[in-house]
């Protein structure tokens, strides 16, 4: 029931209301399993009387159990069963504490859609601000995050570090949507960053001139952060809260997500077997599929535009095609892309 970290020992059950010493006193007996109140001051270093009070405590919560006779005697509740209900109890509290939490949001939006404009339209400057917002938004959504994602970027190579935030809510349950704009596609390390991104549960999509950077949380937030002009600084972004610019952000999303490209990564590569796809073709496949040329397709993947002529004609005549379209229909039949 305790976990070390660093040099810290931090005691568990805590958040469940049980005190450090609470804790002690049932760890001594759950090892023991049956102990006297003597057993267990000697083992913790506790006067009787205070593991007296703490043993009745433990016994008050569903944690331990007192048995009849002298000397008084204790046995420890399976803690499957002890702790369990202390944390169903804390569940329910969770979620009268997030119920809450909805009702205070919907107030207010209530009370911010119909402010003052001026306070509709949040301007944040300096890098790291924005970045925290950034951070923030992501962090905040508990449904969705939709974002556009177009160069320039404030990074020199931002596909080649991994975005560990993004995975990490994924994790949690959080759906992102992303659509790239189709000149990123080039960009280094980009088709590495998308397939572990879809693999993480992000779906991706493709465009063509995408106007402006965007993210939104939930419906309820979105930033378009601004570059500074010729760099690739960030200078600014514009925050906006709920409103009827917030409205059409959201409905422009939507529509841009309708139009565009859906990025057809296989993402599970070890499903297949050596007659199936090499590696190369699959993602030379993904690439088309998003809408490449196959001179861009053969600078992203270090190959001449012949190369990639050469490579499709192979696979139509392995597929027993005669048309791009066909080569298409077949490779989608076999979940290749």
């Amino acid at each position: 029931m305790h976990v070390v970290t660093g040099n810290r020992e931090v005691l568990v059950l805590e958040i469940l209301g049980v005190s450090a010493q609470e804790e002690m006193i049932l760890e001594a007996l759950v090892r023991r399993n049956l102990a006297t109140v003597t057993e267990l001051a000697d083992d913790c270093r506790l006067t009787e009387q205070a593991v007296r009070r703490i043993a009745q405590a433990l016994t008050r919560r569903g944690l331990a159990n007192r048995l009849p006779g002298r000397p008084t005697r204790y046995t420890a509740v399976p803690p499957d069963n002890g702790i369990e209900a202390l944390i169903l109890d804390h569940e329910g509290a969770i979620r009268d504490v997030r119920t809450r939490m909805n009702q205070l949001m919907e107030m207010f939006r209530a009370g911010t859609r119909f402010t003052n404009p001026a306070d509709l339209i949040e301007v944040v400057t300096g890098r790291d601000e924005v970045y925290a917002r950034w951070e923030q938004l992501q962090r905040g959504a508990r449904a969705e995050v939709c974002t556009f994602d177009r160069p320039p970027y404030a990074m020199a190579d931002p596909f080649l570090t991994p975005n560990d935030l993004e995975r990490e809510i994924l994790a949690k349950g959080t759906t992102y949507r992303a659509v790239y704009d189709s000149t990123a596609m080039e960009l280094p390390g980009w088709l590495d960053h998308v397939t572990a991104s879809v693999r993480a549960g992000e779906r991706a999509r493709v465009s063509h001139r995408l106007p402006m950077k965007l993210a939104i949380s939930d419906g309820r937030l979105a930033i378009i952060p601004l570059l500074r002009s010729g760099d690739h600084e960030v200078a600014a972004t514009y925050v906006i809260h709920p409103s009827p610019i917030l409205d059409a952000l959201i409905a422009f999303f939507e529509s841009v997500w309708k139009r565009s490209q859906p990025v057809r990564l296989n993402v599970h590569p070890g499903s297949l077997t050596p007659d199936d796809l090499s590696g190369d073709d699959a993602r030379m496949l993904a690439l088309l599929a998003a809408g490449m040329t196959d001179g861009a397709a053969g600078r992203v993947l270090g190959w001449s535009e012949r190369t990639v002529q050469r490579r499709v004609a192979s696979l139509m005549d392995r597929l027993g095609v005669q048309t791009r379209l066909q080569m298409g229909i077949a490779v989608s039949r076999r979940d290749w892309v």
